[in-house]
């Protein structure tokens, strides 16, 4: 684990700076792309990964992000029901059209587009969660209530099962 040096990296790095977000993004040599290598390479459980899973409305066609804790899986029905229309899959073309991110990377804030986003309530377990910070290799640790407050918007019950 190393300070990131990646521009995509880097820029989500300044973009928590001047939200007041004191954190350093860090970077693997192996990807973080999947919540279990992620926890693989830093350490910790899959559930403290802050996953970000990338929809598409059907009618807006507006990209739909929900971070995740890692052991989580989403549920499409209480997803469709809280952003108020069906959703489609997200093809990785419109990942990064939409969030100027690649899959395995999407950050929760610095989209290239407006998103729709939630954040799943079971991440408020932990003391801290890592999240992707732009690309497949690179991720940054913040508090839950500091992911709630980056991102301006409440806590929703995502989980499946």
């Amino acid at each position: 684990m190393k300070p990131a040096t990646h521009a995509t990296a880097l820029r989500t790095q300044q973009l928590l700076h001047e939200a007041g977000i004191d954190v350093t993004v860090v970077e693997f040599e192996q990807p973080t792309r999947t919540s279990a290598e992620a926890a693989a390479a830093i350490g910790c459980s899959v559930a403290e990964i802050a996953k970000s899973i990338v929809f598409r409305g059907a009618e807006s066609g507006q990209a739909i992000v929900v971070v995740a804790s890692g052991d989580n899986r989403v549920s499409e029905e209480k997803v469709a029901t809280l952003v108020g229309e069906k959703l489609k899959r997200a093809d990785a073309d419109f990942v990064r059209s939409a969030t100027g991110y690649a899959i395995g990377g999407v950050a929760p804030l610095g989209h290239a587009q407006p998103v729709r986003l939630l954040l799943d309530a079971d991440l408020q377990r932990f003391t801290t969660v890592w999240a992707a910070a732009g690309t497949p290799f690179t991720v940054f640790p913040l508090a839950p209530t500091q992911l709630a407050t980056l991102t301006g918007v409440p806590w929703s019950d995502i989980r499946a099962g």
